[in-house]
């Protein structure tokens, strides 16, 4: 891994209305022509994202998306995709002209407020038409400080852009914290059971295998690799027990057997459970598994797509644990990538990959949606943990 996963990426959305200048925006940013600049409304249908070192925040991905006014059938759908950047966006850019702000900006900023999305606001255009003040006293009832300029100018707009973009810039971006520092300590001993099976990519270790190791050593720990075979001998051949042993979740019953009580034990899924979620809740949402009934519909939501293989964890194992834990029989919906259904009433719980290749607000977008619903909500390695009977300890090191 030579790049910053864009799962890592601080996300910064672009919106306005159509010809308001988000496309000729992302050019300037990225210095290419990414995306295409015309006078003809319209010319952006689907999201565009590109990924740089947008020095001082660092690695970002910028989303240039159609405009929130856009017509027709074919309209519509763009507004719809459009809108589905809201769940990954960790700072939005709405963009106008002198025109100011009507009720499509003004929406635009509630869905960010209603998400906690830090909001910049940037006037176009202000080569042709200069913005009249009370148009602008408008845009300040929600927007403080907002950029007026015209994109023509190019690197005059971006300094600006980059000073206020940094002093939104949530805190994690700025400083990102360790993923494992507050459970471990320079010098200790950790081992890693990374299983080579059918699902195990050739030549080499999957993206959460690859954080948590760069974690360990950034942190000064001494990190011990292995698979589940070799496991109990790899415990005894220390002259030191391990602090903490963290395994892949699949091999949690093996594992759970072999690494002594007085080890810690958890896994990569719920070290990203608590790096992209929300612990406690999706902790809660196990504890649903043994309430479901026959007929139960279970969404199983993964980040990435994959061609499944005959023993996949997505559609072989997990269901089997399930069904053997709950005694009932269950119907299984699979949704990948950025989709994610609108309507949630008709499922009984839903479970959450890791999330390796989705940044945290999207994450937490969907634990949102799911509180709303009342729907409960877990993922891969805390449901596996729960119908092994091994939840208390998989969740102990992180003080559950």
């Amino acid at each position: 891994m030579i790049t910053t996963p864009k799962a890592n990426r601080l996300h910064i959305g672009i919106f306005g209305k159509r010809n308001a200048g988000k496309s000729s925006l992302i050019n300037s940013l990225v210095n290419q022509d990414i995306s295409i600049v015309s006078e003809v409304a319209g010319t952006t249908t689907d999201p565009v994202e590109k990924t740089m070192e947008f020095l001082p925040l660092g690695p970002v991905v910028f989303i240039d998306t159609a405009g929130v006014d856009d017509e027709g059938a074919l309209g519509r759908q763009r507004i719809e995709k459009t809108k589905k950047i809201f769940d990954r966006t960790d700072i939005a850019i709405i963009i106008c002209d002198s025109k100011g702000w009507d009720d499509y900006e003004i929406r635009l900023y509630k869905e960010f407020e209603l998400r906690n999305i830090p909001v910049l606001a940037i006037v176009n255009k202000q080569d042709q038409n200069r913005i009249c003040e009370n148009k602008l006293d408008e845009i300040k009832k929600y927007i403080e400080e907002p950029l007026l300029t015209s994109l023509i100018k190019g690197r005059e707009v971006i300094y600006s852009l980059k000073t206020q973009l940094v002093s939104v810039c949530p805190d994690e971006f700025i400083t990102p914290p360790s993923i494992l520092g507050d459970i471990v300590n320079q010098g200790d001993t950790v081992i890693l059971v990374i299983p080579v099976d059918k699902e195990a990519p050739k030549g080499r270790i999957i993206l959460p295998q690859v954080q948590v190791l760069r974690d360990l050593l950034d942190n000064r720990c001494k990190a011990f690799v292995t698979q589940e075979t070799e496991l109990k001998e790899s415990i005894s051949e220390l002259k030191s027990k391990p602090q903490i042993v963290i395994t892949d979740s699949q091999a949690f019953e093996k594992v759970s057997k072999d690494v002594p009580e007085d080890i810690s034990l958890t896994s990569f899924s719920i070290v990203f459970a608590r790096m992209k979620g929300d612990l406690k809740e999706f902790y809660n949402g196990a504890k649903q598994i043994e309430h479901l009934k026959d007929k139960d519909k279970i969404l199983i939501c993964e980040s990435c797509s994959h061609h499944q293989i005959e023993d996949d964890i997505a559609r072989v194992k997990i269901p089997k644990w399930l069904k053997k834990k709950s005694g009932k029989e269950l119907e299984f919906v699979y949704h990948s990538g950025h989709d994610f259904p609108d309507n949630l009433d008709d499922y009984a719980l839903l479970i959450h990959c890791g999330a390796c290749m989705t940044n945290r607000r999207e994450v937490l977008s969907r634990i949102m949606k799911c509180k709303e619903a009342n729907l409960p909500i877990t993922n891969y390695g805390i449901a596996i943990a729960h119908c092994l009977g091994i939840l208390e300890r998989a969740v102990k090191p992180f003080g559950l």
